[in-house]
């Protein structure tokens, strides 16, 4: 079993799950307390007839079926594959894993922003301060399967990568510390541009930002000098190009962090309607592992 093997080798959690087993062990604490909030309530809504305890026992705890869902993401292998390693079935493995990502998706803010969104003056004082930093961006696409309707197909088709996709924007902090703002689940052919004056509404209006040359055109956003045609770069703008180069360098790293969760990664399999949930939640679980989300105990 899965879970045993990282109670025997609690080192080996990062690689397996995704997150320490330290980590593991505060969201644990949440998710248990969480779902038991949820029982308590279901309960308060029925109309009992016959007394509470009755119906087949589950066969994974609660601990495992957190890590059944958290082994999923960080490895995606196929439902029977997951049934297999944690002795279900491929139905009770898929049931599982359905039923514990909300719960995780409602422990875990993907963003700074979200985090502190439902106290207004808590997010105005966040605002304020983010403007004391130049926050870097930078996008990405997943492939998904083609669909079998014309226009659907040309909805997400990407030309740049030549095959059909979903792209997400991700707004980090200098030096790749936190994620303080996600865009997730576009068509593909979007515009850079486009998905970054969506995400700027989010921000105070002096906030700068640093791109790449995809965000030619955006307002208080440094984005790397452009060799015109038949000229070339002075020094001083190479020199420029070069340090922000190694400045957004840090963004690349955070979407790294996304990427080794292989749901993020790899062609997305499941239902359209679950992607964005399911990237947000991931993005959480990158925020616990950089320890920039602190659950409380």
């Amino acid at each position: 079993m899965v879970f045993d093997y990282i109670q025997n080798y609690p080192h080996r959690a990062k690689q397996i799950l995704g997150i320490s087993y330290e980590q593991l062990q505060s969201l644990l604490n949440c998710v248990i307390q969480r779902h038991q909030e949820i029982k308590t309530k279901q309960e308060s809504r029925k109309i009992r007839i016959n007394a509470a305890g009755g119906g087949r026992p589950e066969k994974l705890v609660i601990q495992e079926q957190v890590s059944l869902c958290l082994f999923y993401l960080r490895q995606m292998p196929t439902f029977q594959v997951l049934g297999m390693l944690f002795g279900v079935s491929k139905t009770e493995a898929n049931d599982t894993f359905h039923y514990w990502i909300p719960i995780l998706r409602d422990i875990l803010p993907a963003s700074l922003l979200e985090q502190v969104s439902n106290n207004e003056s808590d997010l105005l004082f966040v605002q304020e301060v983010l403007t004391n930093f130049r926050l870097l961006v930078d996008s990405l696409e997943q492939p998904i399967y083609r669909d079998s309707d014309q226009k659907e197909q040309q909805k997400y088709f990407s030309g740049k990568k030549r095959q059909h996709t979903l792209k997400s924007l991700m707004i980090g902090m200098p030096e790749g510390k936190d994620i303080v703002e996600v865009e997730v689940g576009v068509p593909g052919p979007t515009a850079d541009i486009k998905l970054f004056r969506i995400s700027q509404e989010q921000f105070d209006k002096s906030q700068p930002f640093s791109g790449d040359k995809g965000f030619q055109g955006g307002e208080n956003i440094t984005i790397p000098h452009k060799r015109k045609p038949k000229r070339e770069l002075t020094q001083q703008q190479k020199n420029e190009n070069q340090a922000l180069s190694s400045n957004r360098i840090f963004i690349e790293h955070l979407i790294r962090l996304l990427k080794i969760f292989r749901i993020a990664s790899q062609r997305f399999r499941l239902k359209f309607e679950t992607y964005e949930q399911i990237i947000l939640t991931v993005c959480g679980l990158v925020r616990l592992r950089l320890g920039s989300l602190i659950l409380p105990i």
